[in-house]
């Protein structure tokens, strides 16, 4: 499709018009771009300082779009590539930083002092998950009535469950008694690639 033919979002023009856009493009793109030079980047383009007439140029050439992407740079910096596209990226890289910095929760494991093997390992499998996705983990042994005078045996799951989880999570300190409630919280230890064989 011709450049010229596309309809163009139009950005900073002040709302002046019969069909002003209902929202101001976020970004400057081909003949709304009103500065003489910019610094130009983008895939098959030689990087550099051009008029923004031979940019146009350019960009028209590969039937792509002018998109300034540093508006306060000196000169600006213009990218040719088609702004649908990306918009599309823009949005896909937020989405993604959102979702990783809501990923980072922590997540709560419960025990009891009587808790047994089958169930230590169920939970303890879950708290690796959690730990391998970067998440932390608050692991709790809840104490009922007299339970409390077993103290001794609810840091014991918890150190066990530590010790478990040791190539994971590391813990941030010793458990700790609140209340009826003795916890410890795990943090992830970062990933380390283990490194390839050369033979």
């Amino acid at each position: 499709m011709a450049l010229s033919n596309r309809p163009f979002k139009p950005g900073g023009m002040g709302g002046r018009g019969k069909f002003a856009p209902r929202k101001e493009a976020e970004h400057r793109i081909n003949h709304f771009i009103r500065v003489p030079q910019v610094r130009l980047v983008g895939d098959n383009v030689e990087v550099g300082v051009y008029s923004v007439q031979d940019a146009m140029r350019i960009a028209q050439q590969q039937q792509l779009d002018l998109v300034e992407i540093s508006p306060n740079a000196d000169p600006p910096v213009c990218k040719v590539i088609d702004y649908n596209k990306f918009l599309y990226d823009k949005k896909k890289k937020e989405k993604e930083m959102k979702a990783k910095s809501k990923a980072s929760e922590i997540k709560e494991i419960r025990f009891t002092p009587g808790t047994d093997d089958h169930d230590f390992d169920f939970k303890a499998k879950h708290a690796e998950k959690f730990l391998k996705d970067g998440n932390k983990v608050k692991a709790y042994v809840q104490f009922k009535g007299r339970a409390i005078m077993f103290k001794e045996r609810g840091e014991l799951v918890l150190l066990k469950f530590a010790e478990r989880l040791s190539e994971v999570g590391q813990p941030e300190g010793l458990p700790k008694l609140e209340g009826k409630r003795m916890q410890m919280i795990l943090t992830p230890k970062s990933q380390k690639k283990k490194p390839q064989s050369t033979t």
